[in-house]
């Protein structure tokens, strides 16, 4: 293992402090990409992370909603915070390690419960936030050796929800947002790391929602984050794996670990 890196929307940093140390104890990663850590930058808790030896961190957050943060125990060479659709609410981070190797650590919104822009002004945003994301990668990630990784709200492909037929009505899954996924990708000439090791006629799920108490049980999972690496950076891409065990675990986010190895 040359270099493991991993992306969690872990549902409030704070709160999964405990299950960060735990994943870290048992997976080893040398970054770690983080969404949804719901804490505004003064309250961050670097103590505690640098203690598990994180020595190099990025953050950038807000109370009670979203927030990215890169985690690392490798320094970082440069780092950066974009600002998306004009609207600063901490959804995107990125770092440069050696060997020129860009992470950029992504939190799409969600797009609320209506999939009609004209109705629902945060899928409205959803929307802009995917186009203004083809822009980018068009412009950017083709060049580049980069790797994409996030919750991106959106399970694009018929195996990546538990019931394509029952929701494809449903934000997340709906023809539009899986149309602007595959256009970011051709855009940037990316690959989707989960289904360049699982076959997309194969279920692979990262997010089981905690309305039904039963949906880890029964498998009702979805998959809204993602891992992609541009063409010069695919070669190295090694191993791809989900940590289903940590929503096992007591109060756990609804959301699990994807982990990626970089020979």
């Amino acid at each position: 293992m040359a270099l493991r890196i991993a992306s969690w929307n872990v549902n409030s940093l704070r709160q999964r402090l405990d299950h960060l140390a735990r994943f870290n104890r048992e997976i080893d990663p040398h970054v770690v990409c983080l969404q949804e850590t719901k804490v505004v930058d003064a309250l961050f808790p670097q103590e505690e992370l640098q203690a598990m030896g994180f020595a190099h961190l990025l953050f950038h957050g807000q109370k009670s909603y979203n927030g990215v943060a890169i985690l690392s125990k490798l320094p970082f060479a440069a780092q950066a915070k974009k600002v998306w659709c004009d609207k600063d609410d901490r959804r995107h981070l990125s770092v440069t390690l050696a060997d020129n190797l860009q992470i950029h650590n992504f939190y799409v919104p969600s797009g609320g419960p209506l999939p009609d822009p004209e109705k629902n002004d945060k899928f409205a945003h959803k929307l802009a936030f995917l186009a203004e994301m083809k822009a980018w990668a068009g412009a950017e990630a083709r060049n580049q050796k980069l790797l994409m990784v996030g919750d991106f709200n959106v399970a694009p492909l018929e195996k990546d929800v538990w019931n394509h037929k029952k929701l494809l009505r449903s934000v997340g899954h709906t023809p539009e947002e899986s149309a602007r996924i595959a256009a970011i990708q051709t855009a940037g000439g990316l690959t989707d790391i989960g289904r360049h090791f699982v076959p997309e006629d194969q279920p692979l799920y990262s997010w089981w929602g905690y309305r039904y108490a039963q949906s880890v049980e029964k498998n009702y999972g979805w998959r809204l984050d993602h891992a992609w690496a541009s063409q010069s950076l695919l070669p190295q891409v090694a191993n791809y794996r989900t940590f289903k065990d940590s929503r096992l675990w007591e109060k756990p986010s609804d959301h699990v670990p994807i982990v990626i190895d970089l020979a």
